[in-house]
């Protein structure tokens, strides 16, 4: 019994030293040696949804580990961005994200969770996701000016749905530059405010290419016009916003970033991954077949490009006159 206790005794010493060591072991193993979790603002289905994983399945063989997708749609995004801005920076939780969070999000909302300059590491940027003008089919346009001439004709009649920024600020834009009185009816995320517009239950919606483009192909939507002033590769028969209502550029950026005083290295071994998973041929068809313009970025070139987005949302949601919520 005396030698069981003794057993015992030293058991109970070894065992705490032992996890110490076993986790200082893991710690000391090279980066990255468990599951990376991507938390995404979007809900699943959503264009960044279905980008997001197509990189994610490459990033994680390329990796040698598990890519774990997490939906966190809410707020505009800032559910999500909050959550990761107070996660550990260790780089196993990553945030794969659009302008709306970060470019458009502190000229929309009273009060912000997190700053997306101070609280988050830029890794890479990833490409764009076009957005176009759908419409409800039974409304009887077949282009910008005629949905333009059919709202000044009956004033409030005609809405428009919202599940993200670029949504919002489209919708807004194009009411002032066009001169027409449109209900916003805002949306949880895409999706749902999506299928209202197939519904008939809003009039329109500005949406990205990958949500939209399947739906419009089946006929249960019209699409109009593409938001960015030049016109879309991926769709090169639809004519620009711009070439009707004039000065209207929107256009939806995504990339990834990770938590504030993430260690260079990781940042490092992260960017080289994804810029080669991002250039390859045959991601960016993939890609483009989803309605991505896909393409990358050093960590010092998103960050700059970041700090330019800011100037530029802050006077798109200015000039569209959109107070913040």
């Amino acid at each position: 019994m005396i030698a069981f206790l003794q057993r015992y005794r030293r058991i109970a010493v070894l065992t705490p030293l032992m996890l110490a060591l076993a986790s200082a072991a893991s710690a000391q193993a090279p980066y990255p040696n468990r599951n990376i979790t991507l938390v995404l603002p979007f809900a699943a289905g959503s264009g960044t949804d279905t980008t997001t994983r197509i990189i994610s399945k490459e990033l994680g063989t390329a990796l040698g580990v598990g890519m774990v997708v997490e939906n966190k749609a809410g707020a505009n995004g800032s559910i999500a961005a909050s959550y990761v801005a107070r996660s550990a920076p260790d780089g196993y939780t990553l945030f794969v994200t659009t302008n709306t969070t970060h470019s458009a999000n502190p000229y929309l909302l009273k009060t912000m969770s997190y700053d997306p300059i101070k609280d988050f590491t830029p890794i890479a940027r990833t490409g764009d996701l076009p957005f176009m003008l759908v419409i409800h089919p039974d409304i009887p346009a077949n282009s910008v000016a005629e949905l333009i001439a059919l709202a000044k004709k009956e004033p409030g009649k005609y809405s428009y749905a919202s599940g993200s920024s670029s949504a919002i600020v489209s919708g807004a834009t194009f009411a002032r530059l066009a001169g027409i009185d449109l209900l916003h009816v805002p949306y949880k995320s895409s999706p749902p405010a999506l299928t209202d517009v197939i519904a008939g239950r809003v009039s329109m919606m500005f949406i990205d290419v990958l949500t939209g483009l399947p739906h419009v192909n089946g006929k249960a939507l019209k699409s109009l016009a593409v938001t960015t002033k030049k016109p879309s590769a991926l769709l090169p028969h639809l004519p620009t916003m711009d070439a009707t209502v004039k000065g209207f550029d929107i256009s939806s950026w995504q990339g990834y970033f990770g938590p504030a005083n993430m260690p260079k290295d990781m940042v490092t071994r992260l960017n080289a991954e994804i810029r080669k998973i991002v250039e390859r041929p045959d991601t960016k068809s993939q890609l483009a077949e989803r309605g991505m313009e896909a393409f990358s970025s050093t960590p010092e070139e998103f960050d700059a490009f970041l700090k330019e987005q800011l100037v530029l949302w802050e006077k798109l949601i200015t000039d569209a006159g959109i107070e913040k919520q």
